[in-house]
């Protein structure tokens, strides 16, 4: 049987000696390091860590995690360390709009995303999506109402922490949260937007967008703030257009791009390779 693997990740003030600290702690229980990668932010004044590594003997696990404790503790780090056979637990949000939805649940099914889907909710009743198959995966129907948020969003926060969602997913969920939600979920809810349009806003961004002749459009997932669209962005990506494209081919196009951008973010997310930054992100290539 293989050992079993480990993430540790984290970010603290830059200073010498970190790097040979935390090598040292796995070397002294038997783990071997099978990627390490380190950002230090010559701006900020911080370094950044993702370290895979293996224990021959899961026993001394325990003792290696307390350890740690005092480790961060004299750096002042923010940190993770997870066992990487036990999968995310994830919630998945959408709207009328579908495309992502069915793209994130396609890419899990085959492997792609290993994680743990506790729930699907929507502000539209399950035969909106009657030609996807969720399974046993439960859907929950939270009509929102732009009168009264509070009436919505509570029963979303009490499913949240009832099933112990670790992150929630944005699939094109077009409800924005209050303030304090963003806040009760910040660092781990993730949004996709139609972003590279940022002229564009409302229901009918790529209709705009070809009315004033656009040569590119394009995606960004960012982490949800308190400010509408503006959190720290995980992954981007663009694609060129022409004046031969219709708004129905940049809708084509541009949901493509969503669902790609989408895709990837959450893999990073689910391999620990993204951390804050203050107002950005450090995301460690694949």
């Amino acid at each position: 049987m293989a050992p079993a693997q480990y993430v540790l990740t984290f970010s603290c003030p830059d200073r010498p000696g970190i790097v040979n600290a935390v090598s040292g702690l796995l070397f002294g229980h038997g783990g071997n390091i099978l990627e390490s990668q380190q950002y230090g932010d010559t701006g900020t004044g911080r370094f950044f860590m993702r370290t895979v590594f293996s224990l021959a003997d899961m026993s001394v696990f325990a003792v290696l995690s307390t350890e740690m404790v005092a480790i961060a503790t004299h750096f002042g780090m923010q940190w993770t360390l997870r066992d990487r056979s036990q999968r995310r637990r994830v919630m998945l949000l959408a709207s009328k709009f579908d495309h992502c939805l069915a793209d994130v649940l396609y890419r899990w099914r085959i492997g792609e995303l290993p994680m743990e889907i506790v729930a699907i909710v929507s502000n539209h009743p399950r035969d909106t999506y009657r030609h996807l198959d969720f399974g046993d995966i439960p859907f929950h129907y939270l009509p929102a109402s732009r009168d009264d948020r509070t009436a919505h969003e509570t029963p979303l926060l009490d499913l949240i922490e009832q099933t112990g969602t670790e992150l929630v997913v944005l699939a094109r969920y077009m409800q924005i949260l209050s303030s304090e939600l963003a806040a009760r979920l910040s660092g781990r809810c993730i949004n996709i937007h139609h972003s590279f349009l940022p002229g564009f806003k409302g229901a009918r961004p790529y209709h705009h967008a070809h009315a004033r002749g656009v040569k590119l459009i394009g995606a960004t997932a960012h982490f949800v703030t308190a400010d509408l669209d503006e959190g720290p962005i995980i992954e981007q990506d663009t694609q060129r257009v022409s004046h031969h494209d219709t708004p129905t081919d940049l809708i084509r196009i541009g949901r493509d791009i969503e669902r790609r951008v989408l895709a990837q973010a959450l893999r990073c997310y689910l391999d620990d390779r993204i951390l804050l930054n203050g107002q950005r992100t450090v995301v460690f290539s694949v």
